[in-house]
């Protein structure tokens, strides 16, 4: 996310920051109230298992460094494997010193063929994607994705503020032919905002997954409102009403689909829960498995405990046999809530096919 995602945390901490930053104000209730039913599932804390090959190895996996962009701030990042190259998108944070708002105007695109959490291990290439790519843009460049979609082309799904409508974030689609762009608005206005039926009470952190029977699904929300919808296979249509997606226990916000060994799986931010935060103005990554993208929902656990910045977003990619959780954090030189830095590191499954929980390098 990003938002708040820092930080629309209702009232604690971050949150009432973030909320007076923007002028918004909210009726919902404190964050660390947990959802009605909630019970934490401890399948996936187990310790991790040690890796296969000792990172700094000849294994390519390169020395523990991370975050592994510290020359400027990025956050929400989101992972894409094509023909052997890794990127990873972010957006970026401007705030200045001190200063407790988000201000992010861009997005940025890294690229990797042997990913790592060296920073030497990733190409910068800059802004691929601005708030000028949406005419109907205010403000906001919060969390995205980029989806390869059925006609070879790629889409990035963004949280933007639009400007031109009534509502507050939105989700845009910007559509290219190659994944560093160039980019351009594929539909000219929202494909989500507050005006869509049955929409979240934050329409933010889009994730999109193409199944293997070609059924493409779209994932997001924040606020304790996950919301899903099919897409059509032009990847600019809905396909379908938005429906709630049943048995994300915890859920806040950021979602990340994905599949493996025909087991699927959504990893998202939490705020609570003793086995997730130590503060409600903070977030762990839980996730949940299902047999079908659209569920229901089976909550596994936790993935990826509380990092250093109040707001909390997942990305997992595939690649070369390996599963990376990628993050972000406030710990590069000068890093805070609204300067925030992206992570990276392995990630491990258990027989069963449940997540080990992420060990943090630095």
């Amino acid at each position: 996310m990003t938002r708040r995602r820092p930080f629309s945390r209702l009232v604690p901490g971050a949150a009432a920051l973030v909320l007076t930053a923007v002028g918004l104000t909210t009726t919902a209730g404190p964050a660390s109230a947990q959802p009605p039913g909630y019970t934490a599932v401890t399948t996936s804390d187990a310790p991790p298992a040690p890796p296969a090959t000792t990172p700094g190895a000849s294994d390519g996996i390169g020395p523990m460094a991370n975050p592994i962009v510290t020359d400027i701030y990025t956050a929400d990042p989101a992972t894409l494997v094509v023909d052997g190259t890794a990127y990873i998108f972010t957006g970026r944070d401007e705030a200045a010193p001190g200063q407790q708002q988000f201000v992010m105007r861009e997005w940025r695109a890294f690229s990797s063929r042997s990913p790592s959490n060296d920073p030497a291990a990733w190409q910068h290439h800059g802004a691929v994607l601005s708030l000028d790519t949406f005419a109907w843009a205010g403000a906001n460049a919060w969390a995205s994705e980029v989806v390869e979609g059925p006609d070879g082309r790629f889409y990035w799904f963004a949280s933007v503020d639009g400007r031109t409508d009534n509502g507050w974030m939105n989700i845009g689609v910007a559509v290219a032919d190659h994944p560093l762009g160039p980019y351009r608005d594929a539909i000219g206005r929202p494909l989500i905002s507050d005006a869509t039926p049955n929409s979240s009470s934050l329409n933010i952190d889009p994730t999109v997954f193409i199944d293997d029977d070609g059924e493409i699904y779209l994932y997001w929300g924040s606020y304790w409102a996950p919301r899903a919808v099919r897409l059509q296979d032009n990847m600019t249509a809905l396909d379908g009403g938005v429906f709630t997606p049943a048995g994300l226990t915890g859920f806040w916000e950021a979602p990340w689909l994905f599949e493996r060994n025909g087991v699927y799986y959504l990893a998202y931010a939490s705020n609570s829960g003793a086995d997730c935060v130590t503060d409600s103005a903070y977030a762990c990554v839980r996730y949940a498995t299902a047999t079908s993208p659209a569920g229901p929902w089976t909550h596994r656990g936790v993935v990826l405990g509380q990092v250093s910045s109040t707001t909390n977003h997942p990305a997992i990619m595939d690649f070369g046999n390996r599963w990376y959780m990628v993050y972000h954090t406030a710990d590069a030189p000068g890093g805070g809530n609204f300067r925030r830095s992206v992570a990276i590191d392995e990630l491990f499954f258990n027989p069963d096919g449940t997540m080990r929980r992420v060990v943090q390098t630095p």
